[in-house]
């Protein structure tokens, strides 16, 4: 069963009370978040009812090893993450057994963060979950908690395995929300071609959070990243303290603020958790590490600092305000994007509209490979197994034999090798291990970066924010995995300048489309930081330019592309058509379209547009996989190309806009600010494109790399 309901619904009590039966009975409970955070409060919750028998744990990588062992042998309620599930349960079934043997329930909390290629993991990690069980004698129940979503019953069985029931009704009582839109003021400054600029929503979301605090209204402020979150909470200490110094507010004020990110200790988290609950803390900046149902009850406020990306996402984090029933306020404030900007003025955008379907693919051999190898080592894979997996796992098996990953046997298949096989799978794709963040006086470890954001996080050169202190990155040392930090108090902020290349390996396969070529093939994706800007704090005035020298990182992925000759594109060009302008709207329209036909998320592609791309000598569109080695879903973009590219030249046509917007053309991931873009141009390209088509035909080719202006 799975319970689709919205905040502060009761689905916690909803599974809580079967669970504990459960528990009563002598059997045990599996239970699934998809953040430490949110175990961490769940096991807090427990405690506070302190039931017979019970004996909960959490049990993930912030767990001691001396812990361990009791939770594997007489804990009965543990809380867990996919991750743990993934690497450590299973494993290591065999030394789980009585707890296998005894498993009534698994409880799968907040699975609508399970989407795309991340949830298509979790959906192979349940399936290897499943089996395991059925191995140990169990045959658990399964109860799916989630946000409010569209076809949720559909959702839980693909992500499960098994048929599912759907609760929707939410007859729970709640208090009203006002809910603002807030476009900040411009500033006297002014950007390139003379446009003034709009203050930035940070600083804004800081303004409003101070005023709150100071009016003794909890609040939350959510930001992008964790830099944004670093600089709310700093910003906002520094007008509290103004506040404190002219108009005799209490002194202690300004430490009510603090912020809450990925990278933090473990105990610095629980530690914010705790004083944001008891009221010690009035205002907290956070990433959407707390969008998630971490139970925040006798929050006032919610401040939103930019669209979050889906209409669930928004409507989960205004709804961490006002969960005792109490009237609540939550605010967007748009960012200094065409994006941002059309939704505040166009409210019909966010109201009223159904929830995104939430979509992953088990089913995707390059997510089903890696986890029947990982299903294999735990045990032997017979033909009776193949039934929990998807109707592919014959195939994908044959694949996997033939490349000498598995071995078959007239009983079933083995892995055979000495290496880990969980390995195969990234399932969050983080890319390698955590940068450790180092103060160089002292020695102390701050926190971590992800491996794949120290690039741009911290740099030499980069202005680091933690918890309110401010430090200079010294150095970055890559191949040591750390970066050592000094404290500093910089007038300024620091902002990573990147490079994207694009080239063709091969195109393995292509045929004619229109008067050009769409093809599928290898590329490699390129990004290298080259430098970084420094920007005033308050202002965000420009104060210097700064070279770096940091190594590129590369992306080996499928792609599917399409090309227009010279003389279509001369034709377009005759018209007065901004050929950049409309290849980038293609692009952009192609990648919102592309999930209602290869089942992924928009944020697990990619796209490049190119007047004129320097493999093909063309104007060229690219939409890749953002997975290394390819995730399947540009392959099945060419398999339905003209279905595909039809449909999003009609979502362009039939949009109401005059020149575009979040509906269309607009991106909420454009690394290009969402410039240049023509609505008119991509319909004309569009059209020219699907005129007629031709046979397929094979033309491998291998080309050297290009710059790339436009990618999203």
């Amino acid at each position: 069963m799975i319970i689709a309901t919205g905040t502060a619904s009761g689905k916690s009590l909803s599974y809580l009370v079967p669970a504990l039966s459960a528990t009563l009975e002598g059997g045990t409970v599996l239970y699934l978040s998809p953040t430490k955070a949110l175990a961490a409060d769940q096991l807090r919750s427990l405690r506070e009812l302190d039931p017979p028998e019970l004996r909960a744990a959490v049990y993930d990588g912030d767990t001691p090893f001396e812990e361990r062992a009791w939770i594997r042998r007489y804990a009965n309620y543990v809380l867990t993450n996919p991750d743990m599930l993934h690497r450590g349960l299973l494993p290591r079934h065999t030394q789980w057994s009585a707890f296998w043997r005894r498993l009534r329930m698994v409880v799968v909390d907040e699975c609508h963060g399970y989407r795309g290629v991340f949830g298509s993991h979790v959906a192979q990690i349940l399936r290897r979950l499943r089996r395991i069980c059925a191995r140990h004698g169990s045959r658990p129940t399964f109860l799916l908690s989630s946000a409010t979503a569209s076809e949720p019953e559909v959702f839980a069985m693909r992500l499960t395995g098994l048929q599912m029931a759907a609760v929707t009704t939410d007859a729970s009582p709640r208090g009203a929300t006002t809910f603002a839109l807030w476009e900040p003021p411009l500033t006297d400054l002014r950007g390139e071609g003379g446009a003034p600029i709009r203050r930035p929503a940070t600083a804004e979301s800081a303004d409003l959070l101070a005023d709150l605090v100071a009016s003794e209204v909890r609040t939350l402020a959510f930001v992008r990243s964790r830099r944004a979150a670093e600089s709310v909470a700093l910003t906002t200490r520094a007008r509290l303290q103004d506040l404190v110094a002219g108009a005799g507010a209490p002194k202690d004020l300004p430490g009510k603020v603090d912020a809450y990110r990925a990278g933090y200790l473990a105990e610095d988290r629980r530690a914010l958790e705790r004083a944001l609950r008891s009221g010690e803390l009035l205002g907290l900046a956070t990433t959407n590490a707390l969008e998630l149902g971490v139970d925040v009850s006798g929050l006032d406020a919610v401040l939103i600092a930019g669209w979050p990306g889906t209409r669930a996402s928004l409507w989960q984090q205004a709804g961490r305000a006002g969960r005792d029933g109490q009237d609540a306020l939550a605010v967007l404030i748009a960012r200094d994007d065409p994006l941002d900007t059309y939704l505040v003025h166009h409210p019909e955008a966010l109201f009223g509209r159904p929830m995104e379907t939430i979509v992953l693919d088990p089913g995707n051999p390059y997510v089903l490979g890696p986890h029947l190898c990982a299903a294999a080592a735990e045990l032997p894979l017979t033909h009776d197994d193949l039934d929990v997996f998807e109707p592919a796992a014959k195939e994908v098996l044959a694949d996997l034999v033939a490349r000498g990953l598995l071995r078959e046997r007239a009983t079933g298949w083995f892995w055979t090798s000495r290496e880990r096989a969980t390995d195969l799978a990234d399932i969050r794709g983080a890319g390698g291990a955590p940068i450790q963040v180092v103060e160089m006086s002292t020695g102390r470890l701050l926190g971590t970066v992800d491996e794949s954001s120290a690039h741009t996080a911290v740099h030499t050169g980069a202005v680091h924010v933690h918890r309110g202190e401010t430090f200079l990155v010294a150095e970055l040392d890559l191949e040591a995995g750390v970066a050592l930090v000094e404290a500093g108090a910089p007038e300024y902020t620091t902002f990573a300048r990147d490079v994207t290349d694009i080239s063709i390996i091969e195109s393995l396969a292509s045929h004619a489309l229109g008067p050009g070529e769409l093809h599928f093939g290898s590329v490699e994706v390129t990004n290298q930081v080259v430098g970084y800007v420094k920007r005033r704090a308050q202002s965000g005035e420009l104060m210097g330019d700064e070279p770096l020298e940091l190594p590129p990182r590369t992306l080996r992925t499928r792609a599917v592309w399409w090309t227009l000759p010279t003389t279509a594109v001369a034709a377009l060009a005759g018209e007065g058509l901004d050929l950049g302008g409309a290849a980038h709207a293609a692009e952009h329209a192609a990648i919102g379209l592309l999930p209602l036909f290869a089942t992924c998320d928009r944020w697990d592609i990619g796209g490049v547009s190119t007047e004129l791309h320097a493999d093909t000598g063309l104007l060229t569109v690219f939409v890749y996989d953002g997975h290394e080695g390819g995730a399947g879903f540009a392959e099945r973009g060419y398999a339905r190309a003209r279905d595909w590219l039809t449909a999003t030249r009609e979502a362009i046509a039939s949009c109401e806009c005059e020149r575009g917007c979040p509906s269309c053309i607009q991106s909420p991931k454009c690394g290009n600010g969402n410039e240049p873009l023509d609505k008119a141009g991509a319909l004309r390209l569009l059209a020219v494109l699907l005129s007629h088509d031709g046979p397929e035909r094979d033309t491998p080719r291998t080309e050297p790399s290009a710059n790339v202006p436009s990618g999203s």
